[in-house]
């Protein structure tokens, strides 16, 4: 399958649990672009976070249309984000690959057990 079509299947996959469940990005973007089509964690990371920008504003809009979400809110939430994104971009430079996917590993085993729970 030609590579266009792969990212398009990622996309796709991300924004459905994006519209179902308010995930995508790291949950399911960053671990398909990796396993499955072998991108460096860094470069995998960088590019949900940049199709994050594109999912966000969608499925956000959507949500307020549906008045599921209150705009003022995500600014709130928002806008801290973005210092949260830098600090976090920052330091992902000078940790080791290894450590990162562990720590994503762990991360994803504490929602689980969370969201099983």
């Amino acid at each position: 399958m030609p590579r266009t079509l792969q990212l398009a299947a990622v996309g796709t996959v991300a924004g459905l649990f994006s519209g179902l469940f308010g995930v995508g990005g790291g949950v399911v973007i960053v671990p398909l672009l990796a396993l499955a089509l072998g991108y460096p964690t860094r470069v995998a990371a960088a590019t949900s976070l940049a199709a994050i920008a594109v999912i966000a504003t969608a499925a956000g809009s959507l949500q307020a249309i549906y008045g599921n979400a209150d705009p003022i809110e995500a600014a709130v939430v928002g806008f801290p984000a973005v210092v949260g994104v830098v600090a976090g971009t920052a330091l992902q430079q000078h940790i080791p690959i290894r450590t990162l996917r562990l720590g994503f590993a762990a991360l994803l085993i504490v929602v689980a057990i969370i969201l099983v729970v």
